[in-house]
């Protein structure tokens, strides 16, 4: 194991605070976007209609899976932790601003403020239930992975997990706001299939992102394969 040394260690325990700051800030913003749709003609070959909400989530699983291979386990899921207190804090800054009522000259009234961000509250809750379960599984199934490869074929792993976990997180979230009446059971099949596809299709793209950050820090930390780095308070 490489013993890095102090200034080494607290600058990598900055990186990992940015990284969480970008996951949780990418979280929060995916749950207050997410009632605007928009349509993508890939190529020709297919036209996805989705919620511009999915825009930052892929972003999430990214600092995940980096933060995996880089920091471990256990510091992944203290920032998806991180990521549900800050998604119900927000929550509950929206129910009281949606709560007090707005001045005759406010520019954004009560009847758009509520239409803007009414459903925030089953969204987040959907998402959290999503989320619960597709992060931890994305967490879990990225180092089975890791340790049957020992360390290697990061590819593998990034995507095997993400996959899997987009699915989970697409289907849950879909079928709670279908249930709840916010979305038409009949759009269902067709916003899952749309969703999975473009979060594998980012999945994709963002590989050799995965791969640049991952060589970035082992040259920048002399790290071995597979090795991890432990922080000042581990």
């Amino acid at each position: 194991m490489t013993q890095l040394s102090l200034k080494d260690r607290l600058a990598a325990q900055r990186i990992y605070l940015i990284l969480g700051a970008l996951f949780i800030a990418s979280l929060v913003v995916s749950n207050l976007i997410f009632q605007k749709f928009f349509y993508w003609d890939f190529f020709g070959i297919y036209t996805f209609e989705i919620s511009v909400g999915i825009l930052p989530y892929p972003i999430t699983f990214l600092i995940t899976d980096l933060i995996s291979e880089l920091y471990g386990k256990k510091k992944a899921n203290e920032v998806v932790t991180a990521g549900i207190f800050a998604s119900f804090f927000s929550l509950l800054i929206i129910y009281v601003s949606d709560a007090v009522p707005a001045t005759v000259w406010s520019p954004v009234d009560d009847t758009l403020f509520n239409k803007v961000f009414g459903a925030t509250a089953l969204a987040v809750v959907a998402s959290m239930l999503a989320y619960l379960f597709a992060q931890y599984i994305d967490i879990q199934i990225f180092h089975f992975w890791k340790g049957l490869t020992k360390g290697k074929h990061l590819w593998l792993r990034n995507n095997f997990s993400t996959f899997f976990s987009q699915f989970i997180d697409t289907f849950t979230v879909l079928f709670l706001l279908c249930s709840f009446g916010k979305i038409e059971w009949e759009l269902f099949g067709a916003l899952l299939l749309s969703g999975f596809l473009f979060k594998v299709l980012v999945a994709l793209l963002d590989t050799p992102f995965l791969y640049a950050g991952v060589y970035a820090f082992r040259k920048r930390f002399n790290l071995k394969m597979g090795e991890e780095i432990t922080l000042i308070n581990e």
